[in-house]
């Protein structure tokens, strides 16, 4: 495969893909080094970053996705309007702020902070795609730990969770 193709090839992955791919996932796919990958996505990225593309590719936490760019949003909201999932609930964009700042987290954790059961939400967060699971504790009963997702990442048009605000500071502390 030539460097044409494989960029071609690289960027029709990313079209289709529903999550952001890290290089050597898109070297794998494409059967070519990782230091190839970076030099086409580079390469992907300048020729996107013209103002007549309409969409851009996005580094999210070192992996990599195509998206449309946020002028065009009026556009693609229009079409998807009919598609778009209920907002979330406050009970759930609560939860969702939990399991981010403290994660790994468990449902009992995320509980004893709210002062309510917050299965609901976490149940909605993970059909959603924001929210999984990452682990058990090793503790008694081996609870199940939750963190956040690349999904939450776009969601929040973030790159890292290192972008989140931080917390104001608290006197309870």
């Amino acid at each position: 495969m030539n460097l044409p193709e494989a960029q071609a090839a690289i960027e029709a992955i990313l079209f289709a893909a529903s999550f952001p791919l890290a290089a050597k996932d898109l070297a794998a796919a494409i059967e070519v080094d990782e230091d190839t990958v970076a030099k086409l996505l580079r390469e992907i990225r300048d020729r996107h970053s013209v103002k007549q593309s309409g969409v851009a590719l996005r580094d999210v936490d070192g992996s990599f996705i195509l998206m449309s760019k946020p002028e065009y949003a009026p556009f693609v909201e229009n079409l998807s309007a009919r598609q778009r999932p209920q907002p979330l609930s406050p009970a759930s964009l609560e939860t969702l702020s939990i399991v981010a700042y403290r994660q790994p987290v468990t449902r009992g954790e995320v509980d004893r902070i709210r002062g309510v059961s917050s299965d609901s939400s976490i149940a909605t967060l993970t059909e959603r795609g924001l929210i999984c699971e990452v682990g058990r504790r090793n503790s008694v009963g081996r609870p199940v730990l939750y963190g956040t997702t690349d999904q939450f990442l776009i969601y929040l048009g973030l790159s890292s969770l290192s972008d989140l605000p931080p917390l104001p500071e608290s006197d309870d502390e």
